[in-house]
């Protein structure tokens, strides 16, 4: 597979772009569609929403915490066998749940395995572009993670239906074939750099600025890692990431019971879901282009704050028009957002150990993910309204833009 299309006249790391699209395609139409799901978990199990959010919030904070050691590994080990690594994980959490009799299983294997191997598919996904692109880094990035928006698009409103008809059970064990399919695909065509397949570059790196990657000891890897991570800079950076994306997570989750709860019913929040997916994938094609322009980082935070502006509109929000409106200008947001993490990672910290410390950032998702869900259903559970918690999130992530930005100040300094 590789010798045929590297002898093509396209530039390779497009094909690289289309695995890692795929790639986030599979991570977060698995991950955000868990609102669907919600309500009928609720229902089964008879637990209260601060308790089922837990299952959302164990997720994302093991995928993400699994991102910041899994980095290392696919330096080391190669993006190919990583992915592969992935599927046999996705295969055992995914076909657990389907199987699951307690709300114990699904938090362990949806939780901890399923999570596992989304982890890895994340880390490739995201932190393999940059190695390929500098010139276009903003565009390459944004098509890449459109697969994002894609696979809420495709999976928030598929689940609901095949949920009805076969139960939210087997509704995982479809997603799970789905899921093998497509990284099947990106497996035949990943590849790590340039280097790899000795590929020219030099039209993306005119300057030279790319290099073979060195294969560092551990200990060597982790001292350099650790020089970034002390930074204040970096410090702001994941702060700022654990606010903006407070956001992020208390919608996903909690947005389909809360226009049920308000009247609007459930199909609204069903859709709401999918309007957000499908406006990050139009956004991340735009603002890719956009932010190779006028800068990534001052897109990049320009759009984080709009997150948190709508989601404390969303408080005032008492219409079905209204939340679809929302829908629209936070996805438009977080595609913007989405787009420019890896490229954002690379332009701050450069893209030496680029997966590794992609997967250290990352772990402000971790943060936010665990704790975000849960506190919105306490919230809820306690004033019987969501209002508080939207707001809370809301100015978090107004907060976090401002970081983000003051950390680029500090690298400019």
């Amino acid at each position: 597979m590789y010798s045929r299309i590297t002898q093509s006249d396209v530039y390779y790391g497009w094909f690289v772009v289309g695995a890692c699209f795929l790639g986030s395609l599979v991570v977060f139409g698995i991950s955000y569609s868990f609102g669907v799901f919600f309500d009928r978990m609720l229902i089964e199990f008879g637990r209260s929403r601060g308790e089922t959010s837990l299952v959302f919030g164990v997720q994302t904070f093991v995928m993400y915490v699994g991102a910041a050691v899994i980095g290392g590994f696919v330096d080391r080990y190669g993006t190919r066998r990583l992915l592969l690594g992935a599927m046999g994980l996705l295969a055992v959490g995914l076909g657990g749940v389907a199987l699951s009799t307690s709300f114990v299983q699904v938090m362990l294997f949806y939780g901890v395995v399923t999570s596992l191997g989304l982890s890895i598919v994340y880390v490739v996904a995201f932190a393999t572009v940059p190695r390929w692109f500098g010139r276009r880094r903003g565009f390459a990035g944004g098509l890449a993670s459109a697969g994002t928006g894609v696979g809420m698009l495709l999976a928030t409103p598929a689940a609901s239906t095949l949920i009805v008809a076969i139960g939210w059970r087997s509704t995982y064990a479809l997603f799970l074939i789905v899921a093998l399919a497509l990284l099947a695909i990106a497996v035949t065509v990943i590849a790590g750099d340039p280097h790899q397949l000795d590929i020219d570059a030099t039209g993306e790196f005119p300057d030279g600025l790319v290099t073979e990657r060195r294969m560092t000891s551990w200990r060597d890897q982790l001292r350099e890692t650790v020089g970034v991570a002390r930074t204040p800079s970096f410090l702001l950076v994941l702060l700022g990431w654990v606010g903006i994306y407070a956001t992020l997570y208390v919608v996903f989750a909690h947005l389909v019971v809360y226009t049920t709860d308000a009247g609007m019913g459930r199909s609204v929040g069903v859709w709401a879901l999918g309007l957000v997916g499908g406006a990050t994938s139009l956004s991340r094609l735009v603002i890719g282009l956009v932010s190779d322009r006028f800068g990534r980082v001052r897109v990049f935070v320009t759009c984080s704050a709009v997150m948190g502006l709508s989601t404390l509109a969303l408080t005032a929000t008492g219409s079905a028009l209204g939340v679809y409106l929302f829908a629209l200008v936070y996805g438009a947001a977080y595609g913007g957002n989405g787009a420019l993490l890896s490229p954002l990672t690379a332009d701050l910290f450069g893209a030496d150990n680029i997966n590794v410390v992609f997967g250290l950032v990352s772990v402000s998702f971790a943060i936010s993910g665990l704790l975000a869900p849960p506190a919105a259903g306490v919230v809820y559970d306690a004033f019987a309204s969501y209002a508080p918690a939207f707001a809370v999130a809301g100015a978090l992530g107004v907060l976090g833009a401002g970081l983000v930005a003051g950390a680029n100040r500090l690298e400019a300094a």
